[in-house]
């Protein structure tokens, strides 16, 4: 679904559980430093060289173990026969990445997949939120996990499995109606959780509960 987006001007944020189903060589994404890539037409183009099997070993998971966060680049070490400062691929050769000893058929590559945007799906949310949301014209209550960055409008996106016309409520937290363009923190629903687990409470002690109630916009009116 994100890659219609993918060239959008602002990406939606990319929650861990949604990065994990794409774990195969036909359809491989994984996140590093924050962001989240698609590096399946990567793994298309290496297929049949050994540096991809790294990446498909990790593929829907999460690799910033890899990079240097200063300077986003593969992390490096002193080569312990040569005294060079060399790449640190410890489950073997990677795509772009220069060998550990000089060879001539390397060749530079000025933008390495990691840094180059055409890969880039979206960033990775800082943290996922359950939400409860109360449906007060079926008593239907859906438990879904959100992105903290997540406006309403979206929340309304990922709610449409249970209901796909969200757009046709009002969407309330207590007596506050929400506005649609907000996230959920700037709507004044907070997130407990920290404050429940310094307490000795389970995390998920609780877990907000947002109403919903249908305007009828007349939309499947009868002709």
């Amino acid at each position: 679904m994100y890659k219609d987006r993918k060239h959008s001007p602002t990406k939606n944020h990319i929650a861990p559980f949604e990065v994990v189903i794409h774990n195969t060589k036909h359809d491989c994404w994984v996140s590093l430093l924050g962001k989240v890539l698609d590096i399946t037409n990567l793994i298309k183009e290496f297929e049949n060289e050994k540096c991809v099997r790294p990446l498909l070993a990790e593929a829907g998971k999460d690799i910033s173990q890899w990079f240097d966060e200063d300077t986003g680049d593969i992390r490096t070490y002193v080569h312990p026969i040569t005294g060079a400062k060399v790449p640190y691929c410890p489950h073997g050769p990677l795509p772009h990445v220069p060998p550990q000893v000089p060879a001539t058929s390397w060749r530079p590559i000025l933008l390495p997949w990691w840094k180059d945007p055409q890969y880039e799906v979206g960033p990775l949310t800082k943290r996922v939120r359950p939400l409860k949301i109360l449906n007060m014209l079926t008593c239907q209550e859906a438990y879904i996990n959100v992105c903290c960055e997540d406006t309403i409008l979206r929340i309304t996106e990922r709610y449409s499995i249970f209901n796909r016309d969200g757009l046709s409520y009002t969407w309330l937290y207590g007596d506050k109606q929400l506005h649609m363009d907000k996230n959920l923190e700037e709507n004044g629903v907070v997130d407990e959780r920290d404050s429940f687990t310094a307490l000795g409470l389970p995390h998920n002690t609780h877990v907000p509960l947002l109403y919903i109630y249908y305007n009828d916009d007349f939309k499947y009116e009868s002709i």
